[in-house]
């Protein structure tokens, strides 16, 4: 068992969480930065949680669900207060409500996580800091030393397929629920050669082409906030054309951007899809497209169209020919 201990100390008003494993620092890090992985240990076995945003950088914000015995859910956040990678990070940590908002009913945690080499491997120490005697004895009373302890058991099998996960980084999809997926992908890359292979028509032309046999004759980006954006595809062997427009809602240059998105000549409702940008140790960057739909139709009909195949294709391109490293 992975968890040495997890210590209350009512005087300093702290939670204490430590485990030695045989991993080095850096694969413990990856655990914690793929939400993938995260999702594996982060919520006792009896409530697994669900991760739907995972921007861990300074300033950024995880969110998550976890779903009880009965279906129940309770919903949680981290806000990002301090991300130094691969040794520690420090957030916020608090209730939510459905729609992502603070739960003012229960208190506001903050968390400060810190990983360190040791001569078998690593140790993760998790320090909890509550912000009043009552906020503490509260949430002890509703379990979450227990919870800890449990849910932090599972690192091991979360460690043991580190490798086999490390190993092939492609386009993963999961179904958020009936209107929103997630696609991920981790490409070799700085942040600002991603953001700018994502935004520079020039760079774009020469990745995001999908399956081979397209190109892309027409690339208008959106520069700024207001700003409308057509993408046109072709195919080489029989000249049949598509493409899509919509506008750019919010951006946070090099980390994030919000659009809408809308088939050309087409009726109808589009989606609104969120770019999120990580950095990742060894100059990698993680990508991560949040996509949400008018409805479970058009999300089984969107993704039938093989449209995670297309978009590995096109990550596979632009690790090989744009980031100028070999996939």
């Amino acid at each position: 068992m992975p968890i040495t201990s997890v210590v209350s100390d009512p005087t300093a008003l702290t939670l204490t969480a430590t485990g030695e494993y045989p991993v080095s620092v850096e694969r413990l890090w990856k655990a914690w930065a793929d939400p993938r992985q995260l999702e594996r240990f982060w919520g006792p076995p009896s409530w697994p949680a669900t991760f739907t945003r995972h921007d861990m950088t300074e300033g950024g914000r995880t969110e998550y669900f976890m779903t009880g015995p009965n279906g129940e859910m309770a919903y949680g956040y981290w806000q990002y207060v301090r991300v130094e990678a691969p040794r520690a990070f420090e957030v916020l940590d608090g209730f939510a409500n459905p729609d992502g908002t603070p739960n003012q009913a229960l208190p506001e945690s903050r968390m400060l996580f810190r990983f360190e080499a040791t001569p078998e491997g690593s140790r993760f120490v998790g320090v909890t800091t509550f912000a009043s005697v009552e906020a503490m004895e509260q949430l002890i009373r509703m379990g979450m030393k227990e919870g800890l302890t449990e849910a932090l058991a599972q690192m091991d099998d979360v460690l043991a397929d580190l490798r086999d996960h490390a190993a092939g980084f492609r386009t993963s999809l999961e179904l958020v629920d009936d209107t929103r997926v997630v696609v991920t992908r981790e490409v070799r890359g700085s942040l600002q050669q991603v953001w700018r292979a994502h935004h520079e028509a020039t760079l774009m032309k020469r990745w995001m082409l999908g399956p081979p046999g397209w190109t892309m004759p027409v690339c208008e980006a959106a520069m700024k906030v207001g700003d409308t954006y057509r993408f046109e595809w072709q195919n080489e062997a029989d000249g049949m054309r598509f493409g899509f427009t919509g506008e750019l809602l919010e951006s946070e240059a090099p980390r994030r951007a919000v659009t809408t998105e809308r088939m050309i000549g087409m009726d109808g409702p589009g989606t609104v899809n969120e770019l999120i940008l990580t950095p990742r140790p060894g100059s990698r960057t993680r990508i991560e497209v949040r996509i949400t739909y008018a409805s479970k139709e058009m999300r089984e009909a969107v993704l039938a169209t093989g449209m995670v195949d297309g978009m590995e294709a096109s990550y596979a391109r632009l690790e090989a020919e744009v980031l100028q490293v070999s996939a």
